[in-house]
């Protein structure tokens, strides 16, 4: 590495808490619905006996949860607990490794100290329509996989391709969908550098760990029944149905980025132009692939590729670069524009990540007291129910307002049948649980506005479950030892 300095890991952990204090955090919410409980099942066998295909199709292909779960185990901390302080570590590996690539482009270090600012204020800002953010505010095999990929990126500008290597790996190891993107780039690096007359590089070693990531069952034909209602739910997935501001929020990045290979810009270093030109492939035949994929139905059993995943990466790389670009510009002279820069982005973003959970903490410790009665309603059931109840719920609870997308698997800790949205996101990466899903998803739909008889239907057709959750009264004749704040918990097996 060029520039050996020592890392700034005193301002690295000062905004660590500042990243935190701006975006928040939140347990079991989103796409944690799918990933907390394997973690949970795997510290405790006893619990989930039902339904816990739809967290452990992920599981199996990952090595987040049981890392999860020894940690768990080796700390004696709670599993709550455990999340948090992962949380935290990957928001420090976040920032830590954004340095890293900052460092390898950057000469200034006004430039380097820009891009850490603004990435540390913007990080829970989507990403060009992906359905991602650059960094959830809860805890996911991405919240892994998202550093670790910057790490290997760095790595691989400075020639240090046994580190490359390594990350790449541990990257496969927790989230293979997204090693798959990062082994793309490498590819496309090994490429251009074979064609420069002024560096001469090996081959790739990562370049073997393409083949285990090769997806299997794939096959030529228009996507139906069920799998097409859950593959159909992620219209993202699909350029026909992305507006102009998403073709724009795409595009633009990659014409500044190309500006910047070619631009000769001042204070940077060979890096900067390198990774600002391997983005535009990336970016450009992703693209392509998104556009044949949605050319025809008979490639529709392939959309769950999600070639356009790749610009979560290039977001990152280009809010480093264009923050950084604008440091060494703008702040040479005055560097009070970094807070006018900073500060706005951080107050917005803070009003943002309020908005997009208003019924809940900013900040959810685990075990802290909450008004919110969906949370109140998690965490009785939790301390107040067999381990292995199963419980249906409205079918589309997760749209419900007052639950701030907070998953009930994650907290509650118990079973239950299939939701709409988050499981359709699980069915539409693994086709052969649409049957499933759609039949637990419409026995459940409505629920909360049941009658008995339609209590006794649900029980009857699945005698497995023995609770309900109600968003609203109970029909009479219902024992429901918990009625509170709109919500009333009932055991069906008692009618």
């Amino acid at each position: 590495m060029k520039n050996r300095e020592r890392l700034p890991l005193l301002r690295l952990l000062g905004l660590t808490l500042a990243a935190l204090l701006i975006q928040g955090y939140h347990l079991g919410v989103e796409d944690a619905e799918i990933y907390i409980p394997a973690a949970k099942n795997l510290l405790h066998p006893s619990l989930y006996p039902y339904g816990r295909e739809f967290f452990l199709s992920h599981a199996h292909l990952s090595l987040f949860s049981p890392l999860l779960a020894l940690s768990a185990r080796i700390t004696h901390l709670s599993m709550d607990w455990t999340i948090f302080v992962w949380y935290l570590l990957t928001l420090f590996a976040m920032l830590l490794s954004s340095w890293l690539l900052v460092t390898a482009c950057f000469t200034s270090a006004r430039a380097r100290w820009t891009a850490l600012l603004v990435m540390t204020t913007v990080m829970a800002m989507p990403a060009t329509n992906t359905g991602l953010l650059l960094m959830d505010p809860y805890l996911t095999a991405r919240s892994l996989s998202t550093p670790l990929t910057l790490f290997a990126l760095a790595g691989l500008l400075q020639r240090q391709y046994v580190r490359t290597t390594v990350f790449v790996l541990l990257v496969a190891s927790v989230h293979p969908q997204m090693a798959a993107y990062l082994i793309f780039l490498t590819l496309l690096h090994w490429m251009y550098a074979r064609t420069s007359q002024t560096v001469q590089q090996p081959a790739m070693p990562a370049m073997a760990a393409a083949v285990v990531l090769l997806p299997s069952g794939f096959h030529f034909a228009p996507a139906s029944g069920p799998y097409r209602e859950a593959l159909f739910s992620r219209d993202y997935f699909f350029l026909y149905n992305w507006t102009w501001y998403h073709w724009l929020g795409m595009l633009a990045p990659l014409a500044i980025l190309a500006f910047f290979w070619r631009g000769k810009l001042r204070g940077v270093q060979p890096a900067f132009e390198q990774l600002s030109f391997l983005m535009l492939p990336f970016g450009l035949i992703s693209v392509a692939v998104a556009i044949v994929l949605a050319s025809s139905p008979s490639f529709e059993m392939f959309a769950r590729l999600q070639p356009l995943r790749t610009f979560h990466l290039i977001t990152i790389v280009f809010v480093l670069l264009f923050a950084g670009v604008i440091g060494e510009y703008l702040a040479q002279r005055r560097p009070w524009l970094i807070a006018l820069i900073v500060l706005p982005l951080g107050t917005g973003m803070y009003a943002i990540a309020e908005a997009t959970y208003p019924h809940s903490p900013h900040i959810e410790l685990p075990g802290m007291a909450t008004n919110n009665p969906w949370l109140n309603t998690l965490q009785w059931i939790r301390n107040n129910t067999p381990q292995d109840a199963v419980f249906a719920l409205d079918a589309r609870y997760f749209k419900d307002p007052v639950t701030d997308v907070h998953g009930f698997r994650a907290i509650a800790e118990r079973s239950s049948l299939a939701d709409y949205y988050k499981d359709s996101g699980v069915v539409s990466l693994f086709p052969e649980l649409a049957p499933e899903w759609k039949q637990m998803s419409d026995a459940t739909q409505g629920l909360n506005h049941f009658q008995s008889a339609d209590f006794q239907r649900l029980h009857a057709e699945y005698p497995q479950v023995d609770w309900t959750v109600i968003h609203g009264p109970a029909p009479s004749g219902m024992r429901c030892p918990y009625q509170r704040g709109g919500y009333a918990v009932c055991q069906l097996a008692a009618q």
